[in-house]
C-alpha cells in the first residue's frame, strides 16, 4: 500500500459541511464516493486536515489515502476529477511518506475571510463574500485590534462552546487586513484552529471597524475566557481554507 498526498479545492455553498454526516451531502462523502470507485474496493476512504462547515469553502483542503494501485501522481487528479461533481476538484497530488497524517503532521494553517463592499452585491458574489451593505468599516482599528490576537492565547472567547477539546491555546502568527478592490480580506494564519475561531476573529474584527468595541475590548475579551463576552460568529460563506503547511 502506497500514500497519497492530494490537495482539495471545493465550493462549499451546496455542501453540510466536510466531515461525513448520513443522509447529507457532504465534500468527504463525495471524494470517499469517487475513492471506492477507482479502486473497487470499499474499504478506500480519505483523511483530511480538518472538517470545515457548511458553507464554508476551500482553495487548499488536504487529504491523504492509501491505495494499492500504482498510477503515476499526475494521473490521481484525473482519475478523481472524472468521478467527483464540479464543486469539488483535485487540485495537485503526490507519493508520500506512510508516516504522513493530514491532520497529525500538519504544524499550520491558513484562512481567508472576505468581505463584500459593493454597493448591490452581484449575485455571483452572494455566496463567496459577506456584504457589507452600509457599512464602511474603519479597516486601521481593525489592524490594530489584530494585534491583540496575534500571538500564544487560550482562545476561549473565540471559539463555540460545542469545541470538543479542553485545550483552547492556539498560536496565531500572522493576521492581515487588506482592501483588494471592492473586497476587505482578513487572512490568518496559525499553528491551528478552534470550531468557529477564525469566524468568530472576524466577526470581532468587523465589529471593531464599525464602532461597536474598541481594539482594546480585545485584549479584555480574551483574557475573560467568556465566549459571551464576543460577539457574532461572522457568515460561513465568507470563509475559506486557504492552505495547510507541513514541515
Amino acid at each position: 500500500m502506497k500514500r497519497v498526498k492530494a490537495t482539495v479545492a471545493y465550493d462549499g455553498t451546496n455542501f453540510a459541511g466536510y466531515q461525513f454526516q448520513p443522509g447529507m451531502r457532504t465534500v468527504q462523502s463525495e471524494i470517499d464516493k469517487a475513492l471506492v470507485k477507482v479502486h473497487k474496493d470499499k474499504s478506500i476512504y480519505s483523511v483530511a486536515s480538518g472538517r470545515t462547515d457548511a458553507g464554508v469553502h476551500a482553495n487548499g483542503q488536504v487529504i491523504h489515502f492509501d491505495t494499492p494501485l500504482s498510477l503515476p501522481e499526475d494521473r490521481w487528479m484525473m482519475a478523481l476529477n472524472v468521478l467527483l461533481p464540479k464543486d469539488i476538484r483535485i487540485v495537485g497530488a503526490e507519493y508520500v511518506d506512510k508516516e504522513f497524517h493530514a491532520r497529525y503532521s500538519a504544524t499550520g494553517k491558513t484562512y481567508v475571510f472576505k468581505w463584500s463592499y459593493s454597493e448591490v452585491q452581484s449575485p455571483f458574489e452572494r455566496n463567496y463574500a459577506v456584504h457589507l451593505g452600509r457599512w464602511r468599516p474603519d479597516v486601521q482599528l481593525m489592524r490594530e485590534a489584530a494585534e491583540q490576537i496575534i500571538g500564544t492565547h487560550d482562545f476561549t472567547s473565540f471559539c463555540s462552546s460545542k469545541t470538543a477539546t479542553s485545550n483552547k491555546v492556539r498560536t496565531v502568527r500572522t493576521l492581515t487586513l487588506e482592501e483588494q478592490e471592492q473586497f476587505l480580506i482578513m487572512t490568518i494564519e496559525g499553528d491551528g484552529f478552534l470550531y468557529n475561531m477564525v469566524r468568530t476573529i472576524a466577526g470581532m474584527l468587523l465589529a471593531v471597524g464599525i464602532g461597536w468595541n474598541t481594539p482594546d475590548d480585545i485584549r479584555k475579551i480574551l483574557e475573560s475566557r467568556d465566549r459571551k463576552k464576543a460577539g457574532k460568529t461572522a457568515p460561513a460563506h465568507g470563509l475559506y481554507l486557504d492552505s495547510v503547511t507541513y514541515d
